[in-house]
């Protein structure tokens, strides 16, 4: 698959690296980055660069010009502060400081409960990265409540990221009891972790001309792509998540359901950097599984021949192409 990309990129993973680092983010996404890495967030900038210079790619069709901007930089918001609570939850396991923010953002939108505190009166969890999760969040749907059609899709988005957040928490309940591992799982719940849903739910409240009727055909294609989504994202990070300790990744289920490796190999990954678990599933090619069982979806999609009237959903299957290749070419930086 060669790599075609938005920005363009020329051949060779060095002049990917310095044409994702050109990338210039608007101010609001910076200045949510910077307070992303002063409460610990660890994730090098070339991420957001990466997502920022990678949407017009797959944003849908009916997203006018004048709207195209505003869209774009409301999802790189959204990507922060999914990505936050992913490491939270993922990573590091943090428990409380999830479900304080996951707490928060249904306070938030009037759908449930204030932020728990401990039984001696203190919250549990990490104080400032509630803080900061609950205010960009805050930002996020402020930015939102100004799309045309923000109250037609509002419902939907807030269902939809629920979804997303499940699908953080069934990782981190996974990490603790590995032995649940599977790939059922790890397809029907950790793909939500794309946020393709949401992402399509913005483009749509920014789209004054998107027929409402083909909202369903939309969905309908978003369940394959957001699977070709995860695969892409699998392949390119699940060897640095082995050794942060989270074996979430389809690729390490995989290995882990055959025999491939075992949990105490993945511990060990972890605990001091033993490479015989990474060893073990690159020796198998269990990689290529996976590039096979992208390539099944793709032409699945094209054997459903789904159409649309108000949104080219060949553009958004094409987009879905470029992802795959920018997460190829990313592999190591993100």
């Amino acid at each position: 698959m060669s790599v075609e990309s938005e920005p363009s990129t020329q051949s060779g993973t060095a002049s990917y690296e310095e044409t994702i680092k050109a990338v210039t983010l608007p101010d609001a996404v910076l200045d949510a980055v910077e307070a992303y890495e002063s409460v610990g967030g660890e994730r090098d900038r070339f991420l957001w660069k990466w997502i920022y210079g990678l949407f017009p790619a797959f944003t849908l069709s009916s997203v006018p010009d004048e709207h195209m901007e505003t869209a774009r930089t409301t999802k790189t918001l959204f990507t922060v502060f999914i990505t936050l609570l992913d490491d939270v939850a993922e990573r590091d396991g943090d428990a409380e400081t999830f479900e304080r923010v996951r707490a928060a953002v249904r306070h938030a939108d009037g759908s449930g409960r204030r932020p728990t505190v401990g039984d001696d009166g203190e919250r549990d969890g990490d104080d400032a990265v509630v803080e900061f999760a609950t205010e960009l969040w805050t930002d996020i749907r402020r930015r939102l409540a100004t799309a045309p059609r923000y109250e037609e899709f509002e419902d939907v988005f807030r269902y939809d990221l629920r979804q997303s957040l499940n699908a953080m928490e069934y990782s981190r309940v996974l990490n603790d009891h590995l032995a649940m591992a599977n790939l059922g799982g790890a397809t029907h719940y950790d793909s939500h972790n794309m946020v393709m849903f949401p992402y399509a739910d913005v483009d749509v409240m920014h789209s004054p001309d998107f027929d409402a009727g083909e909202f369903g055909v939309v969905r309908e294609l978003i369940w394959d792509l957001q699977r070709m989504a995860r695969i892409g994202n699998w392949l390119t990070t699940w060897e640095r998540e082995v050794y942060e300790g989270d074996y979430t990744a389809g690729v390490v289920v995989y290995a882990l359901r055959n025999g491939i490796v075992t949990r105490e190999e993945l511990a060990a990954a972890c605990a001091d950097g033993d490479s015989t678990a990474v060893d073990r599933i690159k020796a198998r090619n269990v990689e290529e599984v996976f590039l096979a069982e992208w390539h099944h979806l793709r032409r699945k999609v094209d054997e459903r021949g789904l159409a649309a009237d108000s949104v080219d959903l060949d553009a958004f299957i094409e987009g879905m192409e470029t992802v795959m290749d920018h997460h190829l070419a990313s592999e190591g930086y993100k």
